[in-house]
């Protein structure tokens, strides 16, 4: 099982992968990890670093999921995944979600300095709709749509167990 999970700040992607990850015994790779600069801010590696993380990761496990909103990765991955999971939840539920967040202790050296960045990450997820770029609903969708394997949309917040993720 190779799972790509993809879609906007705030639509459960993290807690899925996790989930799955956990109960299925997978490699776990969350794209944040590899595009921003360890123990810095939005602050993004170069493109080459990533890519090369990237397929380091795919290249060293079998089972694995993968998670994020980062377009242009998911677009690599895709060929290697079994099953493409794009969560689009909408709008409500995406910022409701991003208030909700708990510390990401991988992402931020203190709750304190998460929760300064929370306009910023409230004003992005409103605007994943609007936007035109590699991380837009719209890019989201035309993979989701151009992907031939097997693959599920989701416009509801999804449980892990739910049959539609690994069937």
């Amino acid at each position: 099982m190779r799972l790509l999970v993809f879609g906007n700040s705030g639509s459960g992607k993290s807690t899925l992968a996790r989930a799955l990850a956990e109960r299925h015994d997978l490699a776990l790779l969350d794209l944040d990890t590899i595009v921003w600069e360890p123990g810095q801010v939005a602050i993004q590696r170069t493109d080459d670093a990533v890519r090369a993380s990237l397929a380091d990761f795919l290249a060293a496990h079998d089972l694995w999921v993968v998670e994020g909103c980062y377009g242009e990765l998911v677009e690599a991955a895709a060929p290697a995944c079994t099953r493409l999971l794009f969560l689009d939840p909408g709008r409500e539920a995406c910022l409701a979600h991003t208030r909700a967040r708990p510390w990401e202790p991988h992402k931020y050296a203190s709750k304190a300095e998460q929760d300064a960045m929370l306009d910023v990450l409230q004003a992005w997820v409103r605007g994943y709709y609007e936007r035109d770029d590699a991380w837009s609903h719209r890019e989201h969708l035309r993979i989701y749509e151009a992907f031939d394997g097997p693959k599920a949309r989701f416009v509801a917040p999804v449980a892990p167990d739910d049959p539609g993720i690994t069937s």
